[in-house]
């Protein structure tokens, strides 16, 4: 529900994480309109609706197990708890009408 777009600091995915905006099926009728949907379908899922894609490309720091998630969790949590975030100054404020 994160990634690096929205300044996530950290992006985990477990091996079986869809990273998609929509559904396969949905992409495929759409995308394939009158061709072999199912068939399609198995290889939109191969080529995209997995992490290896995300992590390859940079949109998710790593692919882990799902027993190593609490650990992992708890180890980026002790990192992140002193960090500094330093926002640029707000071109525009919102005055109270």
């Amino acid at each position: 529900m994160a990634s690096k777009h929205l300044r996530g600091d950290i992006n985990y995915a477990w091996p079986t994480a869809e990273i998609a905006v929509m559904g396969a099926k949905g992409a495929v009728e759409i995308i394939f309109r009158g061709q072999d949907v199912e068939q399609k379908t198995l290889e939109y899922q191969d080529a995209f609706a997995n992490p290896l894609r995300a992590a390859q490309r940079g949109f998710i720091d790593d692919i882990i197990d799902p027993s190593e998630t609490r650990r992992r969790i708890c180890e980026d949590l002790k990192v992140l708890k002193r960090k500094k975030l330093d926002n640029p100054p707000r071109r525009l404020a919102n005055i109270p009408l």
